[in-house]
């Protein structure tokens, strides 16, 4: 890292969600809570999964392994931002700021493609059932999970030794409440354009290719469900694709949300509340969804609990 950068600039400040005193306490319960039930509804989610035998099934590891990314995605923001609403000053050292910002970029550029490894995993379930163990053997599941982490950490990486090598200017101030890619741009004195067509081209790279999986699959699953005879057999595919659809509109609408606004009305404080949404609510929401709306989860759930309750007596 570059001389400067290390001898006059040891942190930054970040600005928060907002700027209104009087919001800090409500602010902070209201993060409390939702922190609170996204660690609790991931980790269950990820015990349940690995001590369940019935749940070990190709669309349960990609659920665990969303639930860990979303978990990831959460604790590596939320507990400095609940410490923030409760300090003075919200500061971030810069080594901390570099580390937080690799950390977010791994985790939620993994979620893309783990969630197109599902939408395949649905496709596989539908369209090809008799074939299914077969195409979504243990060896391809890994693969599907593997290639995410590895990309992602190699972009996480790039991105963040570019950023942090870079020539900050004298302001450290972050008009953000992480150490987010496009806030920290605007420090740079530096290399500041060249990043942002890099973060630009990955973007829309990472968006778009994992979207076209996405797509591709629920198209061929529709045509697939339109194809068959029996109604329980159509009810039966709906179920099945339900939760991760929910999940991927949620997920994808809320970050097309963010990117198409018009730049007349395009603020960074509408980037603070999408970025709530996907870093922070989403996480939270998931394991609801793939909980409430999947019977096998709750299943597996009161089979835990029967037999914790029977081993504590």
């Amino acid at each position: 890292m570059s001389q400067q950068n290390l001898t006059s600039l040891t942190e930054f400040i970040l600005m928060g969600v907002t700027r209104q005193p009087e919001l800090q306490i409500p602010l902070f319960g209201v993060f409390l809570i939702i922190y609170t039930i996204t660690v609790v509804g991931n980790l269950g989610m990820i015990i349940l999964t690995q001590v369940d035998s019935r749940l070990h099934t190709p669309m349960y590891f990609f659920i665990k392994h969303l639930a860990f990314i979303d978990l990831g995605n959460s604790t590596v923001i939320c507990p400095k931002m609940l410490a923030n609403f409760v300090v003075d000053q919200n500061t971030i050292s810069y080594y901390a700021c570099a580390t937080q910002l690799a950390f977010f970029l791994m985790f939620i550029i993994s979620e893309f493609f783990i969630l197109s490894a599902m939408a395949y995993d649905r496709y596989s379930a539908i369209c090809n059932p008799l074939l299914y163990n077969v195409i979504m053997s243990q060896r391809r599941r890994h693969v599907l999970v593997g290639i995410p982490y590895l990309y992602s950490t190699f972009q996480a990486l790039m991105f963040t030794v570019k950023i942090f090598t870079s020539t900050f200017c004298s302001s450290n101030v972050i008009n953000h409440f992480y150490c987010d890619d496009l806030p920290l741009l605007l420090l740079l004195c530096s290399n500041a354009r060249e990043i942002q067509l890099l973060i630009i081209l990955f973007s829309a790279l990472n968006l778009l290719s994992s979207l076209l999986v996405v797509l591709v699959s629920y198209i061929l699953i529709l045509i697939a469900i339109f194809r068959m005879h029996s109604a329980e057999g159509r009810k039966k595919a709906f179920s099945t694709c339900g939760s991760h659809l929910t999940v991927v509109v949620v997920f994808y609408g809320s970050l097309l949300f963010m990117y198409t606004q018009p730049k007349s009305t395009h603020s960074f404080d509408t980037d603070k509340m999408a970025s709530v949404f996907y870093t922070l609510v989403i996480p939270m929401l998931n394991p609801l969804i793939y909980s409430f709306r999947n019977k096998e989860v709750k299943n597996a759930f009161y089979r835990v609990f029967k037999n914790q309750c029977k081993f504590c007596i």
